[in-house]
């Protein structure tokens, strides 16, 4: 059974969320709970629901002293969170596709013939995209994707930072990993507050309108 959220007000959640710098570096994310924390995210929406999203749990001391210099001002969280959660994107997510749209057919959530259709149309225009396309198209979901994993890990009682600040080019052959085809979006930092984080002025939403 997965892990029980401990906060279910959406408005605490939401209004309670900061950008945590500095954790207790004793509390420990277990691999169980970050699961559930990962599945309730990836309910997020995605292009075609192609899901793109993939994931490099830093946790170990190790893999944190190889993500060390990769994180210029960043690394307080580093050392002291739960977990560094590289979250790239898939350049050949389309690979997936029949595994996502048979799978829906298969539970009743998509008739077949429209699962075949979706098949023909999508798996093509996403292998003629071109590079730069793609690349967009798979850092969008994946920041979807981070959002949500934010809140849902507040929901949990823990607290998170997106870094942004990092050595992209070099992140994934740092750790083993396809750098053509796995592009990174974001880095989060998560674990538990040792401090509030700072509250922050936002901008007027009046003032970045345009009323058509």
């Amino acid at each position: 059974m997965g892990a029980t959220p401990l906060n279910n007000d959406f408005t605490d959640i939401l209004e309670g969320r900061r950008s945590v710098r500095n954790y207790d570096p004793n509390v420990k994310i277990s691999k169980e709970e970050m699961l559930d924390m990962l599945n309730e995210a990836a309910k997020a929406p995605s292009s075609v629901n192609m899901q793109p999203w993939r994931f490099l749990i830093v946790q170990s001391d190790e893999g944190k002293e190889t993500l060390k210099p990769l994180i210029r001002f960043n690394r307080k969280q580093n050392k002291t969170s739960s977990a560094m959660i590289v979250v790239f994107g898939d350049m050949q997510c389309y690979e997936r596709a029949g595994q996502i749209y048979n799978g829906a057919a298969d539970k009743g959530l998509m008739p077949k013939l429209m699962a075949k259709a979706q098949l023909a149309a999508v798996v093509p225009l996403y292998k003629k995209a071109s590079r730069q396309k793609m690349n967009d198209i798979v850092k969008i979901d994946s920041s979807l994707f981070a959002m949500q994993f934010m809140l849902v890990a507040r929901s949990h009682g823990y607290d998170t930072n997106p870094i942004g600040g990092f050595e992209e080019d070099r992140v994934a052959d740092a750790f083993g990993i396809d750098s053509q085809r796995y592009v990174p979006a974001l880095i989060i930092a998560v674990g538990k507050a040792s401090a509030p984080g700072h509250q922050s002025v936002r901008l007027p939403v009046d003032d970045l309108i345009w009323w058509r």
